[in-house]
């Protein structure tokens, strides 16, 4: 009787949970590690990129892994919590083969890869790559869509040479799902060529959300890499707050050029930020918290809330203000918080219910205040108002946190503990990366 090995596409596996031979969660699939072979030898999964609850990144080699099933990897045996790092003979399957360029063996024709297959070696955990899903198509970029096929690892060659232009659709459509924060995981992992082919193939405002999520020089990277115009709308799509503090830690001469290219009306919001000092209200607050007129009513006030694209703290509270209803806005009145709004008839104008006692910050307010202010008052935003009585905008407190927090928390906490000078108090496993 023949043994049936399994065979799974990796494209089913990018996000899936991986577990412990007790059930507990040990985290999600990153990415595999494989090592490239020479001649028509099939590459060897060496093991997987898993990220931890603390979303650093770990190896886990190929011979802990006891089944991939049911959307889950199931592991066992003790596995080593140091930071992933990868060696120079060492290839990522979805960072490095998806959307690469190569050729069929027998025609020569250039296809694009879309998917890899890997399949585990009979009576071995020892798992290999030994399939290859392909697009034929014409053109650099391989857009036009063509006819696809499977075929063996043998059957393909120009894995092992470096290419330029390399497409990232096949990647993204794998990540598709992850949350910005976690996609920025992702790219901060990747070489800095690679980095810059997936940036140029998301769309404005999926680049826009991962790049608030990036550290500053992944940012600046990121930002260089791109064509003037292109780097102008994303720096439209982000949120003010975030767009200068990126644009503040280029040179002077960037910073104009592109304040230049963007709309008018964003670039005056973002030139506003950028004239406060950086830890006060002003340069912390955004632009675009909900304003509402005094005769707007309850029911338009949670339709306004409703809006997806707001972030939680921006959408705990609306504004009251009298015209215009943009920031710098005329005087403001109080505001209203989301409970409020839940609690009273739809029909109910904002301005009979808005709570009007409690004081606005001031531009220049300093940190630690704004700080104290959103603890003593049990808030997640505050508003910030200009002498004149004008709404200048609101100082949410995942903004507060992005300046509590050590200036490369992003960087520890993409890295793990090591990057911020942390180690485990008991690493587990007995070599680096458990290899």
């Amino acid at each position: 009787m023949a043994v049936v090995t399994p065979r799974v596409f990796v494209s089913h596996l990018a996000g899936i949970a991986v577990f412990d031979p007790n059930g507990d969660q040990v985290g999600r699939l990153r990415d595999l590690v494989a090592l490239l072979r020479v001649g028509a030898r099939p590459p060897r999964l060496l093991g997987l990129v898993v990220e931890v609850i603390s979303r650093r990144r770990i190896f886990l080699p190929m011979t802990r892994v006891t089944g991939m099933e049911s959307g889950q990897i199931i592991t066992t045996g003790v596995i080593n919590m140091r930071r992933f790092e990868q060696r120079a003979t060492e290839t990522l399957v979805f960072g490095e083969l998806l959307d690469r360029r190569v050729r069929l063996v027998e025609t020569d024709e250039e296809v694009a890869v879309l998917d890899i297959g890997i399949t585990q070696l009979p009576a071995r955990r020892d798992w290999e790559i030994e399939k290859v899903f392909v697009r034929k198509g014409k053109g650099g970029a391989l857009r036009r869509k063509g006819e696809t096929l499977t075929v063996e690892w043998s059957a393909v060659t120009g894995f092992s040479r470096e290419e330029h232009g390399q497409g990232a659709e096949s990647l993204l459509a794998t990540l598709e799902q992850l949350r910005p924060a976690d996609l920025a995981g992702v790219l901060h992992h990747l070489s800095p060529k690679r980095r810059a082919e997936v940036a140029a193939a998301l769309d404005d405002d999926r680049l826009a959300d991962v790049m608030e999520e990036l550290p500053g020089d992944d940012q600046v990277e990121i930002l260089g890499k791109l064509k003037d115009e292109r780097a102008a709308d994303i720096l439209e799509a982000m949120d003010p707050d975030d767009a200068a503090d990126l644009l503040s830690d280029l040179p002077e001469e960037a910073t104009e050029r592109l304040l230049t290219l963007m709309r008018p009306e964003e670039a005056a919001d973002v030139r506003r930020l950028m004239s406060y000092e950086e830890r006060t209200a002003g340069g912390l607050m955004t632009t675009e918290p909900i304003v509402l007129r005094p005769d707007a009513t309850v029911a338009y006030a949670l339709a306004r809330v409703r809006d997806p694209d707001l972030s939680p703290a921006l959408a705990a509270q609306v504004y009251v203000c009298r015209p215009p209803d943009e920031t710098p806005t005329g005087k403001y009145l109080g505001l209203v918080h989301f409970q409020r709004l839940l609690r009273d008839p739809p029909f109910a104008l904002v301005s009979s219910i808005a709570d009007t006692d409690l004081p606005p910050l001031p531009p220049g307010t300093p940190l630690s205040e704004v700080t104290s202010y959103l603890a003593a008052y049990n808030m997640v935003a505050a508003p910030v108002v200009d002498e004149s009585g004008a709404l200048l905008g609101a100082v949410t407190v995942d903004d507060v946190l992005d300046h509590l927090l050590p200036e490369d928390w992003r960087e520890a906490e993409l890295h793990g503990p090591e990057a911020a000078g942390l180690t485990d108090t008991e690493p587990l496993g007995k070599a680096a990366n458990g290899r």
